[in-house]
């Protein structure tokens, strides 16, 4: 698959090491502008339906976070690259495919890039289907605790569950909420039989439920019940290989 892509970064011989690599090792990658700095990067993303963005994270007058924010909702993907690791939890938090760091490992970039590829094709695959899961629906059961002993749930019925410091909301399909004394890690790890998708560090959902499925910054899911669960970036290959 075509990627049509831009490379966002101040200094310009880290703009032409990365162009060189991309066009060596990354033929699927089409790089249709160039910018060393985020108003000239904004000028290029408004003007240019892209797919994915390399981007610097330090540059003049500004860095990577104010040029997302500036953009507000995108639908491309974004591969950081930069010399300092400190920056990772922000890029996850920005929704980041892939982080690189300098100076940049060829072997990295190709996986950079075929993730991203995986994810782009699999997202125009289902933009705007009803989504039929891979995995055959289970049925099962689980056990949720209460201060007088415990209640069981039919997995089947819950439609997502969301994470609430230490507790997790269940919620259910007859529109009941659970409040239970355990950590969403908890419920992923006793649903991980069923189909069951972690798909943001808040959110676990039943991807049998899952009707819908739309790009945007980070990409979302709808629930048949019409609830919009944003998706992360770094969990957004997990959820579509659900799907066919």
């Amino acid at each position: 698959m075509k990627l049509t892509s831009i490379i966002v970064e101040d200094e310009e011989t880290s703009r032409q090491i990365l162009k060189n690599y991309l066009q060596k090792y990354c033929p699927n990658i089409t790089i249709v502008g160039e910018a060393a700095n985020i108003d000239d990067a904004l000028v290029l993303i408004r003007n240019n339906d892209l797919d994915v963005v390399f981007l610097d994270v330090e540059m003049p007058y500004g860095n990577a976070f104010d040029l997302l924010e500036k953009i507000g909702d995108i639908n491309f993907e974004t591969i950081f690259v930069t010399a300092y690791n400190h920056y990772a939890i922000d890029a996850l938090n920005a929704h980041a495919s892939y982080y690189l760091m300098k100076p940049i490992s060829i072997d990295e970039l190709i996986k950079a890039v075929d993730y991203v590829t995986d994810i782009k094709t699999k997202e125009n695959a289902l933009q705007d289907e009803v989504l039929v899961p891979k995995t055959s629906f289970i049925s099962g059961k689980i056990t949720i605790p209460q201060q007088s002993g415990f209640e069981v749930l039919n997995t089947s019925e819950i439609m997502y569950c969301k994470a609430d410091d230490n507790y997790t909301e269940i919620y259910l399909s007859t529109n009941k909420r659970k409040i239970v004394s355990k950590t969403l890690k908890y419920f992923e790890e006793a649903l991980s039989n069923s189909s069951f998708a972690r798909v943001h560090k808040s959110y676990l959902v039943n991807v049998n439920e899952v009707v819908k499925y739309q790009k945007g910054k980070g990409g979302s899911v709808v629930l048949s019940n019409g609830k919009e669960i944003m998706v992360s970036a770094s969990k957004k290959a997990g959820l579509l290989s659900y799907f066919k």
